[in-house]
């Protein structure tokens, strides 16, 4: 993910996700979690947030996170640095919010497993 801060965000998603911190540099940070996956972000001292919602633009990435408590859910990532997104479409089984570098992320919740 670009960001002008890639250690900061780095420490954010660390926290979200329960990982840790594997690889920091003053340009590269990565984080990974206990099933292996790795998130990288990278130094972009011009990074812009993307806009959402904009249906001409880009959302440069988006994460949808499965929580059992949505509302506690909330609650940490918003402690954490978080900002819901007020004027978001969302239904009863996601909240959208941006992390401390603008990227959007939903939190989804009683979500029935198709099949």
């Amino acid at each position: 993910m670009d960001t002008r801060d890639p250690h900061g965000l780095a420490e954010f998603w660390a926290k979200v996700l329960g990982g840790e911190i594997v690889a920091d540099e003053p340009t590269w940070v990565t984080v990974r979690d206990d099933r292996g996956r790795r998130l990288s972000f990278q130094l972009s001292p011009e990074h812009e947030a993307p806009k959402f919602p904009d249906t001409h633009g880009s959302q440069q990435f988006h994460l949808d996170l499965e929580v059992d408590d949505v509302d506690e859910a909330e609650r940490q990532v918003l402690a954490l640095g978080a900002t819901r997104v007020r004027d978001a479409q969302e239904d009863n089984t996601f909240r959208v919010f941006r992390d401390p570098a603008g990227h959007t992320f939903c939190l989804v919740y009683d979500v029935t497993p198709a099949g």
